[in-house]
């Protein structure tokens, strides 16, 4: 049985995740956005083109989850698919000049939105908080856990 420290911890991670997640969800809804396919969207600016398999490990969806979210943003004509060179059966997910502007304007709104909701904490506090988090994900993914300083 879970010691009520961690069953604690459990129970509080989750309902504040819950709470940040929807804060953001709404924020990227009123957008006309997913919170998938703002996450593809950043991803792509922020790392230039990129496998639909890495894109799908770097945002934690499933493929056929990630397959979806592009085939809706290629169908708004925010990203386009481009063949990878040597693997017929890999292409890319690549932003369009227009899922480029709309991807930097909107960027900036949701980044001071999840400032807003993180406030929270102070810098110090969601610096540390971030630090502690990635030990206990690390730790219960079973990686070697490393001290940072």
């Amino acid at each position: 049985m879970a010691a009520p420290s961690a069953l604690k911890l459990w129970v509080v991670l989750a309902r504040a995740y819950s709470s940040i997640e929807e804060r953001a969800a709404a924020d990227v809804r009123r957008r006309g956005l997913t919170l998938a396919e703002f996450g593809v969207l950043e991803a792509l600016l922020h790392k230039g083109p990129l496998l639909l398999g890495d894109l799908q490990r770097k945002i934690l969806i499933s493929s056929g989850g990630i397959t979806y979210v592009v085939d809706r943003l290629q169908e708004r004509g925010l990203v386009e698919r481009q063949p990878h060179a040597e693997d017929r059966r890999a292409c890319f997910a690549a932003l369009t000049k227009e899922g480029e502007k709309l991807t930097k304007r909107i960027f900036n709104e949701h980044e001071a939105c999840l400032e807003e909701v993180l406030s929270g904490l102070n810098v110090e506090q969601q610096q540390q908080a971030t630090e502690l988090l990635k030990v206990l994900g690390r730790a219960a993914a079973g990686l070697e856990v490393e001290a940072t300083s």
